[in-house]
């Protein structure tokens, strides 16, 4: 039974930084893409970032501010997030993908989290 667990969220001012974790268990993955996504209030979940091996991608709106890393030992994915702001206040979500063609696209992960809240105050 594969299992994400994520971490880290939380209530800061804007201009603050937070850094999520997810931490996978159940299953040893060398070649995944882990994908993180969000959803605000009445909004469609959203793209965030995306890791496969050491290759990256970004939504415009985090480039520059948000960065995703993973620690393979620990088979754990982050999400160092920085200059916040109110629009990021959201649900973040991270997932796993053993084949992803469209990293941006919710459908193509296999696993996901149960998310976790951060509201960014202004």
């Amino acid at each position: 039974q594969v299992q994400l667990v994520e971490s880290g969220g939380g209530l800061v001012p804007a201009g603050a930084s937070l850094r999520l974790s997810c931490a996978v268990s159940g299953r040893t993955f060398s070649g995944y893409t882990a994908g993180w996504f969000r959803q605000a209030p009445g909004k469609e979940r959203e793209f965030v970032a995306r890791i496969t091996g050491s290759t990256t991608d970004y939504a415009d709106f985090v480039k520059g501010r948000f960065t995703i890393s993973r620690d393979n030992a620990k088979n754990t994915v982050y999400l160092q997030m920085s200059s916040l702001n109110p629009e990021d206040t959201a649900v973040y979500s991270c997932a796993v993908g053993l084949f992803v063609s469209a990293y941006d696209r919710p459908g193509q992960y296999n696993w996901w989290g149960q998310g976790t809240q951060v509201t960014v105050s202004s």
